[in-house]
């Protein structure tokens, strides 16, 4: 499925950044072992890019390294993936109240981009999924949803999504989006209105 999204978004003349994951099998192995190899050699003769952001907010501290590194078509299954140019590893580092988290987080990009641009990237994802999921927990009460069955949580999921769009739509009525969840579950009219649009 995700080769299938990348083909997509290349078809329509933009560029991804795609989180690699342990599901990915072969590529995801082979993208570390080419990045514990960089590290341990320091990266001599290899073409990469490197930027450090440091962020603190909230006791917390967060010191965040991003790599990124060309010459991609020797890896396993490179020819499969639509556009594929570079890979990423973004490592996070978090420190919060005497104890410290180290996290790292691999990429496949599609274009020739700089180690900046990966933070970039990466960084408004999270922005987005953060609101996102703030939004859905806060007017949906996603989080405390009992649904684990099947498709069911996908089915769910799909629905909030589209309740969230229909309301965030809706400028006629005053408040945010809980409270116009709330008004489309006590009005008819305003509830007919919100599918009408």
């Amino acid at each position: 499925m995700p080769k299938k999204i990348a083909q997509q978004i290349v078809e329509q003349q933009a560029d991804y950044v795609l989180a690699l994951k342990g599901n990915q099998g072969n590529l995801h192995e082979d993208v570390v072992q080419v990045f514990e190899h960089a590290r341990r050699i320091n990266f001599a003769g290899l073409e990469h890019d490197f930027c450090q952001n440091l962020s603190s907010n909230h006791g917390r501290m967060e010191i965040r390294w991003h790599w990124v590194l060309g010459q991609v078509e020797h890896l396993v299954d490179a020819q499969q993936w639509a556009g594929f140019a570079r890979i990423g590893l973004v490592e996070s580092e978090r420190r919060l109240q005497g104890k410290t988290t180290i996290e790292q987080r691999y990429y496949i990009l599609s274009w020739e981009s700089s180690a900046a641009q990966l933070a970039d990237a990466v960084r408004s994802h999270w922005q987005v999924e953060n609101c996102l999921h703030w939004v859905l927990d806060v007017a949906f009460r996603e989080d405390e949803c009992r649904i684990r069955k099947d498709h069911a949580p996908e089915n769910m999921a799909l629905m909030r999504h589209i309740a969230l769009n229909l309301l965030n739509q809706d400028k006629t009525a005053k408040g945010g989006v809980k409270a116009k969840r709330l008004k489309a579950g006590w009005d008819n009219a305003y509830l007919l209105k919100l599918l009408a649009q």
